[in-house]
């Protein structure tokens, strides 16, 4: 197990539900400083684990660990951390509670304040649903966080995106053998069912015009090729309700939510350290006219777009000209006064 595992106890849920029992995996790369002032938290997205995550770190990076101590958490239902597959009854499975995007910060915040003794965080990022908890952890602990910079996610899921989501979770559970969550072998049709549907957002429509994944990284023969060995490869190794227990808190995500915001203006307006809200040009789940919206309620936050046709996945570590743009503004942001 290359991984640690904080063991929570019972948690009282956001909803009202109480999860037994709970745990949050996660792994640590570098060392704490002695005044514990160089902890960055980074956590994970849909479907990834802390191994995911970990190209954005390195030598020479903004996120170096001979610099900074990084702390990757993994969110709930993730397969690590506390989830429908790993759960015992009788909230395992179709039976696991519902758990929002405060549920997870929450937690994390227990982890580096209980195990770690931190009071301040230099930096809070993350893609996609980890950009959702970075704008979680800046409403649920201002106090902390002394920088942000979310890439390719948002502080409150748009319709469109639900709209989305809704057209996986129905390919998922047209499948006969998910048994409305009791399924005895994963519904293997439904998983490939999803990754044919998620194929058609994650890269743009230039991306796929362009035939970028005949190229390097990919090196696919045919679209075909890149569909059942990209696509279906990264969903079909996943658990189905733990893919529906994380979605079920994308499209519930909204920072608006967290106790006594007052709606998502207010919360947005409450965001007062330094950010950079990094969008991709043209991703579909993500536009940048969603955050440029967010970042003219933000008082100390600059919108920098992600150039190029990689779409959501300009954040996702497989471009290194995405990489090199978006470690660049992390530098910049960690140089800065918070």
């Amino acid at each position: 197990m290359d991984y640690d595992v904080f063991e929570l106890g019972d948690v009282r849920l956001q909803g009202g539900a109480t999860l037994p029992g709970a745990k949050l995996a996660y792994k640590t790369y570098g060392e704490l400083d002695a005044d514990r002032g160089n902890a960055i938290v980074y956590p994970t997205w849909y479907s990834g684990q802390h191994y995911d995550n970990e190209w954005l770190i390195g030598e020479g990076m903004a996120l170096d660990p001979s610099r900074y101590f990084i702390i990757i958490p993994n969110m709930f239902g993730n397969g690590l951390s506390s989830s429908p597959s790993n759960t015992p009854p009788p909230h395992d499975r179709a039976r696991f509670p519902d758990v929002t995007m405060y549920d997870n910060v929450e937690a994390q915040y227990r982890l580096v304040t209980e195990v770690f003794g931190i009071e301040r965080l230099a930096l809070v990022t993350g893609w996609s649903m980890g950009a959702g908890q970075t704008y979680q952890w800046a409403v649920s602990h201002p106090e902390m966080v002394r920088r942000i910079l979310p890439f390719c996610g948002s502080a409150r899921t748009s319709l469109h995106n639900i709209v989305f989501l809704e057209g996986v979770k129905a390919a998922l559970t047209a499948d006969a053998a998910w048994r409305h969550g009791w399924y005895t072998e994963e519904p293997w049709t439904g998983l490939r069912a999803l990754a044919r549907v998620y194929a058609g957002w994650g890269f743009s429509q230039q991306f796929y015009r362009e035939r970028t994944y005949e190229r390097d990284p990919f090196d696919y023969g045919s679209l075909e090729d890149f569909l059942v060995g990209f696509w279906e490869g990264l969903f079909v190794k996943r658990d189905a309700n733990n893919l529906l227990t994380m979605l079920w808190t994308w499209q519930n995500a909204d920072i608006g939510k967290t106790p006594g915001a007052g709606g998502t203006e207010q919360a947005l307006s409450s965001i007062r350290m330094p950010a950079i809200i990094m969008p991709g040009r043209q991703d579909l789940y993500f536009p940048p006219e969603d955050n440029e919206w967010e970042v003219s309620h933000m008082p100390s936050a600059e919108l920098r777009v992600i150039p190029g046709s990689w779409g959501h996945f300009a954040g996702g570590g497989l471009n290194p000209v995405d990489t090199a743009f978006i470690d660049d503004a992390l530098k910049e942001l960690l140089a800065r006064d918070a």
